[in-house]
Protein backbone atom coordinates (compact mmCIF):
# COMPACT_ATOMS: atom_id res chain seq x y z
CA UNK A 1 0.00 0.00 0.00
CA UNK A 2 1.36 3.31 -0.91
CA UNK A 3 0.61 7.03 0.79
CA UNK A 4 0.71 10.12 -0.48
CA UNK A 5 0.19 12.54 2.05
CA UNK A 6 0.12 17.00 2.25
CA UNK A 7 -1.04 19.61 4.61
CA UNK A 8 -4.61 19.64 5.07
CA UNK A 9 -4.70 23.16 3.72
CA UNK A 10 -1.75 24.58 1.34
CA UNK A 11 -2.61 29.03 0.87
CA UNK A 12 0.08 29.96 -1.95
CA UNK A 13 0.88 33.54 -3.73
CA UNK A 14 1.79 36.74 -2.84
CA UNK A 15 0.19 38.49 0.25
CA UNK A 16 -0.88 34.86 1.82
CA UNK A 17 0.58 35.29 5.62
CA UNK A 18 -2.60 37.00 6.07
CA UNK A 19 -4.12 33.30 6.41
CA UNK A 20 -2.97 33.43 9.83
CA UNK A 21 -5.58 35.96 10.62
CA UNK A 22 -7.76 32.87 10.08
CA UNK A 23 -6.70 30.33 12.43
CA UNK A 24 -8.47 29.31 15.46
CA UNK A 25 -7.21 28.77 18.59
CA UNK A 26 -5.96 30.92 21.84
CA UNK A 27 -2.24 30.41 22.00
CA UNK A 28 -0.12 30.75 19.20
CA UNK A 29 4.27 29.59 19.57
CA UNK A 30 5.88 31.82 16.94
CA UNK A 31 9.41 29.69 16.03
CA UNK A 32 11.59 31.99 13.68
CA UNK A 33 15.85 31.73 13.02
CA UNK A 34 17.91 34.42 12.13
CA UNK A 35 16.78 38.11 12.40
CA UNK A 36 15.25 38.59 8.68
CA UNK A 37 11.94 37.92 9.28
CA UNK A 38 12.22 40.48 11.87
CA UNK A 39 14.25 42.86 9.61
CA UNK A 40 12.17 42.79 6.43
CA UNK A 41 8.83 43.41 8.58
CA UNK A 42 7.34 39.71 8.31
CA UNK A 43 7.59 38.57 12.27
CA UNK A 44 5.51 42.14 12.95
CA UNK A 45 2.97 40.97 10.72
CA UNK A 46 2.79 37.34 11.64
CA UNK A 47 2.24 38.58 15.36
CA UNK A 48 -0.29 40.92 14.26
CA UNK A 49 -2.26 38.51 12.29
CA UNK A 50 -2.32 35.77 15.23
CA UNK A 51 -3.81 38.71 17.67
CA UNK A 52 -6.55 39.39 15.49
CA UNK A 53 -6.97 36.00 15.02
CA UNK A 54 -7.79 36.36 19.00
CA UNK A 55 -4.55 34.21 19.77
CA UNK A 56 -1.70 34.92 22.66
CA UNK A 57 1.81 34.75 21.14
CA UNK A 58 4.77 33.66 22.05
CA UNK A 59 8.10 34.28 20.39
CA UNK A 60 10.89 31.67 20.10
CA UNK A 61 13.94 33.55 18.46
CA UNK A 62 17.00 32.82 17.06
CA UNK A 63 17.02 28.98 15.58
CA UNK A 64 20.28 28.63 14.60
CA UNK A 65 20.85 27.04 10.73
CA UNK A 66 21.69 23.20 10.94
CA UNK A 67 18.98 23.49 14.47
CA UNK A 68 20.43 21.03 16.84
CA UNK A 69 19.11 18.62 19.23
CA UNK A 70 20.08 21.66 22.15
CA UNK A 71 17.64 23.99 20.50
CA UNK A 72 14.73 21.34 19.72
CA UNK A 73 14.46 20.50 23.69
CA UNK A 74 14.98 23.83 24.75
CA UNK A 75 12.64 24.93 22.49
CA UNK A 76 10.13 22.44 23.46
CA UNK A 77 10.79 22.85 27.11
CA UNK A 78 9.51 26.62 26.05
CA UNK A 79 6.59 25.20 24.27
CA UNK A 80 5.62 22.72 27.67
CA UNK A 81 5.35 26.33 29.36
CA UNK A 82 3.11 28.01 27.03
CA UNK A 83 1.06 25.45 26.01
CA UNK A 84 -0.04 26.58 22.90
CA UNK A 85 -2.49 24.91 20.87
CA UNK A 86 -1.15 26.36 17.68
CA UNK A 87 2.63 26.12 16.39
CA UNK A 88 3.78 28.39 14.12
CA UNK A 89 6.92 27.87 12.13
CA UNK A 90 8.09 30.66 9.78
CA UNK A 91 11.35 30.83 8.23
CA UNK A 92 13.99 28.73 5.91
CA UNK A 93 14.09 24.73 6.90
CA UNK A 94 16.21 25.62 10.15
CA UNK A 95 13.80 27.26 12.29
CA UNK A 96 10.70 25.18 10.36
CA UNK A 97 12.30 21.57 11.14
CA UNK A 98 13.51 22.40 14.71
CA UNK A 99 9.93 23.12 15.75
CA UNK A 100 8.27 20.34 13.90
CA UNK A 101 10.90 18.58 16.48
CA UNK A 102 9.76 20.45 19.42
CA UNK A 103 6.10 19.77 18.87
CA UNK A 104 7.45 15.94 19.47
CA UNK A 105 8.86 17.03 22.60
CA UNK A 106 5.93 19.21 23.65
CA UNK A 107 3.31 16.52 23.48
CA UNK A 108 5.13 13.73 24.82
CA UNK A 109 7.89 14.69 27.26
CA UNK A 110 9.09 11.84 28.22
CA UNK A 111 10.91 11.20 24.67
CA UNK A 112 14.17 10.74 23.49
CA UNK A 113 16.01 11.90 20.67
CA UNK A 114 17.40 8.51 20.04
CA UNK A 115 13.27 7.15 19.81
CA UNK A 116 12.97 9.28 17.06
CA UNK A 117 15.79 8.49 14.74
CA UNK A 118 14.35 5.09 13.41
CA UNK A 119 11.89 6.47 10.22
CA UNK A 120 7.88 6.53 11.06
CA UNK A 121 7.98 5.44 14.30
CA UNK A 122 6.79 8.90 15.54
CA UNK A 123 3.45 9.05 18.26
CA UNK A 124 0.34 10.48 17.46
CA UNK A 125 0.79 13.94 17.46
CA UNK A 126 -2.47 16.86 17.35
CA UNK A 127 -3.09 16.02 20.97
CA UNK A 128 -1.93 19.37 21.87
CA UNK A 129 -1.43 21.67 18.87
CA UNK A 130 -1.68 21.84 15.41
CA UNK A 131 1.42 23.00 13.14
CA UNK A 132 1.84 26.04 10.28
CA UNK A 133 4.75 26.97 8.46
CA UNK A 134 5.79 29.90 6.46
CA UNK A 135 8.80 29.13 4.64
CA UNK A 136 10.93 32.14 3.28
CA UNK A 137 13.28 30.49 1.28
CA UNK A 138 12.79 28.23 -2.03
CA UNK A 139 14.52 25.18 -1.27
CA UNK A 140 13.56 22.49 1.81
CA UNK A 141 9.68 22.27 1.41
CA UNK A 142 9.58 21.18 5.05
CA UNK A 143 6.45 23.33 4.70
CA UNK A 144 4.70 20.63 3.08
CA UNK A 145 6.74 17.60 4.08
CA UNK A 146 7.26 14.82 6.53
CA UNK A 147 11.05 15.10 7.25
CA UNK A 148 12.77 17.45 10.19
CA UNK A 149 16.63 17.76 9.49
CA UNK A 150 18.60 17.67 13.37
CA UNK A 151 21.98 17.83 13.85
CA UNK A 152 23.31 16.23 17.01
CA UNK A 153 26.61 18.38 17.48
CA UNK A 154 28.49 16.11 19.85
CA UNK A 155 28.46 13.37 17.21
CA UNK A 156 28.84 15.63 13.95
CA UNK A 157 25.61 13.94 12.69
CA UNK A 158 22.50 15.64 10.77
CA UNK A 159 19.85 13.11 11.41
CA UNK A 160 16.85 13.15 8.94
CA UNK A 161 13.69 12.42 11.06
CA UNK A 162 11.00 11.20 9.09
CA UNK A 163 7.38 10.34 10.12
CA UNK A 164 4.26 11.28 8.11
CA UNK A 165 2.84 12.59 11.74
CA UNK A 166 4.84 15.91 11.60
CA UNK A 167 3.82 17.07 7.82
CA UNK A 168 1.76 20.58 9.14
CA UNK A 169 -1.46 21.06 8.92
CA UNK A 170 -1.29 23.91 6.93
CA UNK A 171 1.60 25.56 4.49
CA UNK A 172 1.46 29.24 3.78
CA UNK A 173 3.70 29.39 0.48
CA UNK A 174 3.65 33.48 0.30
CA UNK A 175 6.16 34.69 -2.33
CA UNK A 176 6.75 38.19 -0.28
CA UNK A 177 9.03 36.44 2.11
CA UNK A 178 11.34 34.69 -0.87
CA UNK A 179 11.59 38.15 -2.28
CA UNK A 180 14.38 39.20 0.58
CA UNK A 181 16.22 36.59 -0.62
CA UNK A 182 20.48 36.85 -1.01
CA UNK A 183 21.58 35.37 -4.44
CA UNK A 184 23.68 32.50 -2.60
CA UNK A 185 20.90 31.61 -0.71
CA UNK A 186 18.82 31.10 -4.07
CA UNK A 187 21.38 29.63 -5.65
CA UNK A 188 21.62 27.00 -2.82
CA UNK A 189 17.82 26.08 -1.87
CA UNK A 190 17.36 26.50 -5.68
CA UNK A 191 19.42 22.78 -6.45
CA UNK A 192 18.15 21.57 -3.14
CA UNK A 193 15.04 21.62 -4.63
CA UNK A 194 16.04 20.52 -8.51
CA UNK A 195 17.95 17.41 -6.02
CA UNK A 196 14.35 16.89 -4.01
CA UNK A 197 12.70 16.66 -7.36
CA UNK A 198 15.26 14.41 -9.30
CA UNK A 199 15.49 12.29 -6.52
CA UNK A 200 11.74 11.50 -6.41
CA UNK A 201 11.73 10.90 -9.92
CA UNK A 202 14.35 8.34 -9.74
CA UNK A 203 13.65 7.48 -5.98
CA UNK A 204 11.85 3.25 -5.99
CA UNK A 205 9.30 4.30 -4.67
CA UNK A 206 8.15 6.60 -6.65
CA UNK A 207 4.52 6.07 -8.23
CA UNK A 208 2.27 8.36 -10.26
CA UNK A 209 1.31 11.06 -7.95
CA UNK A 210 4.50 12.00 -7.29
CA UNK A 211 5.77 11.30 -10.50
CA UNK A 212 3.96 14.27 -12.07
CA UNK A 213 4.93 17.29 -9.38
CA UNK A 214 8.27 15.93 -9.48
CA UNK A 215 8.43 16.33 -13.43
CA UNK A 216 6.79 19.46 -13.42
CA UNK A 217 9.07 21.19 -10.33
CA UNK A 218 12.14 19.87 -12.49
CA UNK A 219 10.78 21.61 -15.23
CA UNK A 220 10.24 25.41 -13.51
CA UNK A 221 13.34 25.25 -11.58
CA UNK A 222 15.10 24.67 -14.75
CA UNK A 223 13.20 27.48 -16.27
CA UNK A 224 13.19 30.00 -13.09
CA UNK A 225 16.61 29.78 -11.17
CA UNK A 226 18.72 31.79 -12.90
CA UNK A 227 16.62 33.97 -13.77
CA UNK A 228 15.64 34.29 -9.92
CA UNK A 229 19.46 34.42 -8.87
CA UNK A 230 19.53 36.98 -11.37
CA UNK A 231 16.79 39.54 -9.33
CA UNK A 232 13.53 38.64 -11.58
CA UNK A 233 10.99 38.62 -8.72
CA UNK A 234 8.67 36.88 -11.23
CA UNK A 235 11.11 34.00 -11.38
CA UNK A 236 11.56 34.01 -7.76
CA UNK A 237 7.72 33.53 -6.94
CA UNK A 238 7.68 30.74 -9.60
CA UNK A 239 10.89 28.84 -7.61
CA UNK A 240 8.67 29.36 -4.39
CA UNK A 241 5.90 27.23 -5.95
CA UNK A 242 8.14 24.87 -7.78
CA UNK A 243 10.30 23.71 -4.61
CA UNK A 244 6.79 23.08 -3.02
CA UNK A 245 6.13 20.76 -5.16
CA UNK A 246 9.74 18.60 -5.09
CA UNK A 247 8.63 18.84 -1.18
CA UNK A 248 5.57 17.26 -2.50
CA UNK A 249 7.29 14.14 -4.50
CA UNK A 250 10.09 13.63 -1.76
CA UNK A 251 8.08 13.75 1.18
CA UNK A 252 6.25 10.93 -0.55
CA UNK A 253 8.79 8.94 -2.63
CA UNK A 254 11.85 9.82 -0.43
CA UNK A 255 15.13 10.68 -1.55
CA UNK A 256 18.54 9.08 -2.57
CA UNK A 257 21.93 9.12 -1.45
CA UNK A 258 22.71 12.72 -2.37
CA UNK A 259 21.26 13.12 0.26
CA UNK A 260 22.96 10.75 2.60
CA UNK A 261 26.14 11.73 1.58
CA UNK A 262 24.93 15.43 2.22
CA UNK A 263 23.96 14.98 5.78
CA UNK A 264 26.86 13.04 6.55
CA UNK A 265 29.55 15.52 5.33
CA UNK A 266 27.61 18.55 6.36
CA UNK A 267 28.03 18.58 10.03
CA UNK A 268 31.41 16.16 10.05
CA UNK A 269 34.71 18.36 9.77
CA UNK A 270 36.17 20.62 12.30
CA UNK A 271 36.95 23.45 9.80
CA UNK A 272 33.53 24.38 8.63
CA UNK A 273 30.15 22.96 8.15
CA UNK A 274 28.99 22.07 4.10
CA UNK A 275 25.85 24.04 3.02
CA UNK A 276 23.49 21.53 2.76
CA UNK A 277 21.91 22.77 -0.44
CA UNK A 278 25.25 23.53 -1.93
CA UNK A 279 26.40 19.83 -0.74
CA UNK A 280 23.81 18.44 -2.73
CA UNK A 281 24.17 20.47 -5.76
CA UNK A 282 28.18 19.07 -6.09
CA UNK A 283 27.07 15.67 -5.20
CA UNK A 284 24.02 15.14 -7.54
CA UNK A 285 26.07 15.10 -10.74
CA UNK A 286 28.07 12.55 -9.34
CA UNK A 287 24.94 10.55 -8.02
CA UNK A 288 23.43 10.31 -11.17
CA UNK A 289 26.46 8.97 -12.98
CA UNK A 290 26.82 5.95 -10.33
CA UNK A 291 22.93 5.44 -10.52
CA UNK A 292 22.77 5.07 -14.07
CA UNK A 293 24.33 1.80 -13.79
CA UNK A 294 20.54 0.61 -12.90
CA UNK A 295 18.60 0.23 -16.30
CA UNK A 296 15.27 1.58 -14.63
CA UNK A 297 16.98 4.61 -13.35
CA UNK A 298 19.06 5.67 -16.25
CA UNK A 299 15.27 5.49 -18.33
CA UNK A 300 13.84 7.68 -15.74
CA UNK A 301 17.38 10.14 -15.70
CA UNK A 302 16.81 10.24 -19.87
CA UNK A 303 13.21 11.07 -19.53
CA UNK A 304 14.24 13.90 -16.90
CA UNK A 305 16.42 14.99 -19.79
CA UNK A 306 13.97 15.14 -22.29
CA UNK A 307 11.40 16.84 -20.23
CA UNK A 308 13.72 20.20 -20.17
CA UNK A 309 14.77 19.54 -23.91
CA UNK A 310 18.30 18.21 -23.30
CA UNK A 311 19.68 16.48 -26.72
CA UNK A 312 20.85 13.02 -26.52
CA UNK A 313 20.40 10.48 -29.02
CA UNK A 314 20.38 7.21 -26.31
CA UNK A 315 19.40 6.99 -22.54
CA UNK A 316 23.69 7.53 -21.96
CA UNK A 317 23.40 10.30 -24.13
CA UNK A 318 20.93 11.78 -22.81
CA UNK A 319 21.68 10.94 -19.03
CA UNK A 320 25.23 12.50 -19.75
CA UNK A 321 23.51 15.69 -21.27
CA UNK A 322 21.70 15.82 -17.84
CA UNK A 323 24.73 15.95 -16.18
CA UNK A 324 26.12 18.46 -18.55
CA UNK A 325 23.11 20.43 -17.89
CA UNK A 326 23.48 20.19 -13.97
CA UNK A 327 27.25 21.08 -13.80
CA UNK A 328 26.50 23.66 -16.17
CA UNK A 329 23.84 25.52 -13.48
CA UNK A 330 26.30 24.71 -10.29
CA UNK A 331 28.87 27.24 -12.87
CA UNK A 332 26.58 29.98 -13.45
CA UNK A 333 25.35 30.28 -9.84
CA UNK A 334 28.65 30.00 -8.71
CA UNK A 335 28.49 26.77 -6.87
CA UNK A 336 31.82 24.53 -6.73
CA UNK A 337 31.84 21.31 -8.73
CA UNK A 338 33.86 19.85 -5.58
CA UNK A 339 34.83 19.95 -1.98
CA UNK A 340 38.27 20.20 -3.04
CA UNK A 341 36.71 24.33 -4.60
CA UNK A 342 34.16 24.89 -1.53
CA UNK A 343 35.00 27.96 -0.09
CA UNK A 344 33.57 30.00 2.88
CA UNK A 345 29.81 30.05 1.98
CA UNK A 346 29.83 27.56 -0.04
CA UNK A 347 31.08 29.66 -2.89
CA UNK A 348 33.83 28.46 -5.07
CA UNK A 349 37.78 28.77 -4.24
CA UNK A 350 41.09 27.98 -5.26
CA UNK A 351 41.44 26.35 -1.55
CA UNK A 352 38.47 24.36 0.21
CA UNK A 353 37.72 25.16 3.48
CA UNK A 354 37.31 21.17 4.20
CA UNK A 355 40.64 19.85 5.41
CA UNK A 356 41.63 17.12 2.93
CA UNK A 357 43.65 15.19 5.21
CA UNK A 358 40.39 14.75 7.68
CA UNK A 359 38.04 14.37 5.02
CA UNK A 360 39.91 10.99 4.17
CA UNK A 361 40.88 10.12 7.90
CA UNK A 362 37.21 10.38 8.38
CA UNK A 363 35.97 8.68 5.04
CA UNK A 364 35.31 5.60 6.35
CA UNK A 365 33.23 6.86 9.61
CA UNK A 366 31.57 9.28 6.84
CA UNK A 367 30.73 6.63 4.15
CA UNK A 368 29.14 3.82 6.82
CA UNK A 369 27.08 6.46 8.37
CA UNK A 370 26.02 8.00 4.91
CA UNK A 371 25.01 4.02 3.92
CA UNK A 372 22.98 3.98 7.65
CA UNK A 373 21.21 7.18 6.51
CA UNK A 374 17.31 6.97 6.22
CA UNK A 375 17.22 8.59 2.72
CA UNK A 376 19.53 5.18 0.95
CA UNK A 377 16.92 2.94 1.10
CA UNK A 378 14.94 4.10 -1.66
CA UNK A 379 17.83 4.93 -3.83
CA UNK A 380 17.87 2.94 -7.02
CA UNK A 381 21.22 1.66 -6.34
CA UNK A 382 22.93 0.86 -3.12
CA UNK A 383 26.05 1.48 -2.53
CA UNK A 384 29.11 -1.15 -1.02
CA UNK A 385 31.00 0.37 1.73
CA UNK A 386 34.27 0.80 -0.98
CA UNK A 387 31.68 2.09 -3.39
CA UNK A 388 30.40 5.15 -0.97
CA UNK A 389 34.05 5.88 -0.46
CA UNK A 390 34.92 6.22 -3.82
CA UNK A 391 31.76 8.24 -4.51
CA UNK A 392 32.72 10.92 -2.02
CA UNK A 393 36.34 10.88 -3.31
CA UNK A 394 35.00 12.00 -6.24
CA UNK A 395 32.69 14.24 -4.97
CA UNK A 396 35.88 15.67 -3.07
CA UNK A 397 38.20 15.75 -6.02
CA UNK A 398 36.09 16.30 -8.90
CA UNK A 399 36.98 12.58 -10.02
CA UNK A 400 34.67 10.55 -12.84
CA UNK A 401 32.29 8.24 -11.86
CA UNK A 402 32.58 4.85 -13.68
CA UNK A 403 32.02 2.23 -11.07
Amino acid sequence: MSRFTLPRDLYHGKGTLETLKTLEGKKAFLVVGGGSMKRFGFLDKAVGYLKDAGMEVALFEGVESDPSVDTVLRGAKAMQEFAPDWIVAMGGGSPIDAAKAMWVFYEYPDTKFEDLCTPFSFPKLRTKAKFCAVPSTSGTATEVTAFSIITDNEKGIKYPLADFNITPDIAIVDSALAETMPPKLIAHTGMDAMTHAIEAYVSTLHCNYTDAVALHAIKMIHQYLKKSYDGCMEARAAMHDAQCLAGMAFSNALLGIVHSMAHKTGAAYSTSHIIHGCANAMYLPKVIKFNAKDEAAAKRYAEIAEHIGLAGNSTEELVDSLIAELRSMNDKLNIPQSIQNYGAGGVKAETSIIDETEFLDKLPEVAANAIADACTGSNPRIPSQEEMEQLLKACYYDLAVDF
